[in-house]
């Protein structure tokens, strides 16, 4: 994640890398007002284009920014630092493989997916293009946020602050520029995923190998995907397009490279469901599949059998044979929160969150209860939109109240950590930017971004 400046940088020529990362959304690839566009800024090969600031500017208004007059030379001065830590990761020999980005652009495909309730009619509506467009467009961006990130994190990998640095910091921060925290809460989870038995496995293989005798038969695999499937790419036929080695879950991609150009598979279960794979054609170390996939509900019996589960676990807590926080560790399904004990964190890694940020059904469960409680057993879809149940722990809560030195040097620590991290990004920006080509149109003079 990049890094967030404190306001007297934010201020400064150059954009910080935070706001750049959160401009840079996936309404990038809305619908935007045509601009005539040129180069304007290059960093030894890499470019930048003005639709590319233009559309980062829109992007920013609509994310709450205020268009102060400078906000263009902020853009484009984060864009053309995140193009010398590109620039200069090539020198030193920093790079991500495609096997990470292929995972983080897919991440970020599901992400648009989840956003608009997996309609790709919507997202065509909305975007005007593809699913297979946006990801062509979104892998480059992909791939330079991420060389950027290690990047910084190969610059700032040893910076740490001694508690007397974290004082000072605090110390300097105006009376009336504290900030105010809302009530705060330490809330954790412990979540069993409820999977679907042998029962609804078997049925899903069933229609698999039925669908397969068909296609075996002359029946076209790409119309029984449309279908059939239950994924996203069921609009395209099932087509998930050249695919990179590694891109894949392991038990899809090991299946899908078994088979010779043409060939269907038997059923094939992943984390995702249960799939028939046809691989259209292989070259090197990518290959072109298309996949029928089924994805078994659970059955009442497989609700009742996670709740069991998690009731078991439950007694031990409540009987104190155990803490919540182990059993969160070792059996939680949930890997956002598990590594944590179960707790939510918030982007400083306390976990002690706004009651602002909590699900709006975490929310309510912690409204009716006392702190110290764990809760009934609860079922709710999970950010897959699976099935899972879930208890939860609420520790402590604390009033609101201005930021102190007592109630929130974690927070404190890590806004200091930041300050020097970006302190010494910044030294790094104005020497770096010397061993490269540097070029900035004339039509941004006035942003000296090379003075």
């Amino acid at each position: 994640m990049y890094i967030t400046m404190p306001k007297k940088i934010m201020n400064s020529k150059y954009i910080t890398a935070s706001l750049l990362s959160f401009l840079i959304t996936f309404s990038n690839f809305a619908q935007q007002p045509v601009v005539i566009d040129k180069i304007i800024a290059k960093v030894d090969n890499n470019i930048v284009l003005k639709s590319d600031v233009e559309r980062r500017y829109l992007d920013a208004l609509a994310n709450g920014v205020s268009p102060t007059p400078d906000l263009k030379c902020m853009i484009l001065g984060g864009m053309i630092q995140e193009k010398l830590m590109v620039a200069k990761a090539e020198i030193d020999s920093i790079v991500v493989s495609d096997a990470e980005v292929e995972l983080n652009l897919s991440q970020r495909m599901d992400m648009i997916m989840k956003q608009y309730n997996g309609s790709e009619e919507i997202i065509m509506e909305y975007y005007g293009k593809t699913l297979e467009d946006i990801r062509i467009e979104l892998r480059d961006q992909v791939r330079e946020q991420m060389i950027g990130n290690k990047m910084q994190q190969h610059l700032t990998a040893d910076i740490t602050v001694t508690p007397s640095e974290i004082r000072k910091f605090f110390k300097q921060i105006p009376q009336d520029s504290l900030p105010y925290y809302d009530m705060e809460v330490e809330v954790a989870q412990i979540v069993i995923n409820v999977d679907p038995g042998k029962i609804e496995k078997d049925k899903a293989r069933e229609t698999l190998i039925e669908l397969r005798k068909r296609i075996i038969n002359g029946e076209d695999f790409a119309r029984l995907a449309i279908q059939f499937s239950q994924g996203p790419s069921a609009p395209q036929g099932g087509d998930l397009g050249m695919t990179s080695r590694g891109a894949m879950v392991p038990a899809f991609e090991a299946a899908a490279l078994a088979l010779r150009p043409g060939e269907i598979s038997m059923p094939v279960e992943s984390e995702f469901g249960l799939h028939l794979i046809k691989l259209e054609e292989r070259r090197g170390n990518e290959y072109h599949p298309r996949h029928i996939l089924l994805q078994p509900v659970p059955s009442e019996i497989d609700i009742e059998k996670a709740e069991n589960k998690l009731d078991s676990l439950r007694t031990l807590i409540v009987n104190d044979s155990v803490t919540f926080e182990t059993i969160a560790r070792e059996h939680s399904d949930d890997d956002l929160t598990k590594g944590s004990g179960g707790y939510f964190v918030d982007a400083t890694g306390t976990s002690k969150v706004s009651i602002r940020e909590l699900d709006p059904e975490i929310y309510f469960a912690v409204d009716s209860m006392k702190t110290g409680s764990v809760s009934p057993i609860m079922r709710f879809q999970n950010h897959d939109g699976k099935l899972a149940v879930r208890i939860i722990y609420y520790k402590t809560s604390k009033n609101p109240h201005q930021a102190n030195l007592s109630d929130d040097w974690q927070k404190i620590q890590a806004a200091a950590l930041m300050e020097k991290k970006n302190k010494i990004l910044m030294k790094w920006f104005d020497k770096a930017k010397n061993d490269v080509f540097m070029y900035v149109d004339e039509e941004y003079d006035q942003c000296k971004i090379l003075n």
